[in-house]
């Protein structure tokens, strides 16, 4: 019998507060119902087949001990903008909806316009685009 890898599958959140933190990545243009902002767990498939999930602090804590992490953040999702443009006004757009922002856009050395903001449950979400466009 031959042995199969384990295959990446799932991303999970701890979220202190459902409804802030789904709030967050809809704006992220993440497709996730309106109702599931009162549920315990919500999961989403991303394209590419790999899933996203956000658990509250009480259903982890219903099988597991566990204690938020300090200092800076241990994860970051990184999320693809169809342009520079779209790094700063999708920047913009989460700090001006009262979202932490950790580091203005800029361009990077390595080719990418970048900026860095935190959800609400101080998780690194970096933006990124090309600053030229793929040949």
């Amino acid at each position: 019998m031959t042995a199969m890898a384990p295959a990446f599958d799932l991303v999970g959140l701890v979220v202190a507060d459902m409804g802030k933190s789904l709030a967050f990545y809809r704006r992220l243009g993440l497709d996730i119902p309106a109702t599931a902002d009162t549920e315990p767990h919500v999961e989403v498939t991303l394209p590419g087949g790999l899933r996203l999930a956000w658990d509250t602090i009480e259903t982890i804590r219903s099988f597991d001990t566990w204690t938020p992490p300090t200092g800076d953040p241990r994860i970051s999702l990184a999320f693809r903008c169809a342009g520079p443009e779209e790094v700063d006004q999708t920047y913009a757009d989460l700090v001006d909806a009262g979202h932490e922002g950790h580091r203005p856009p800029w361009d990077a050395f390595w080719g990418q316009r970048y900026a860095v903001v935190h959800d609400p449950d101080g998780n690194g979400v970096d933006l990124f685009a090309p600053l030229t466009p793929a040949t």
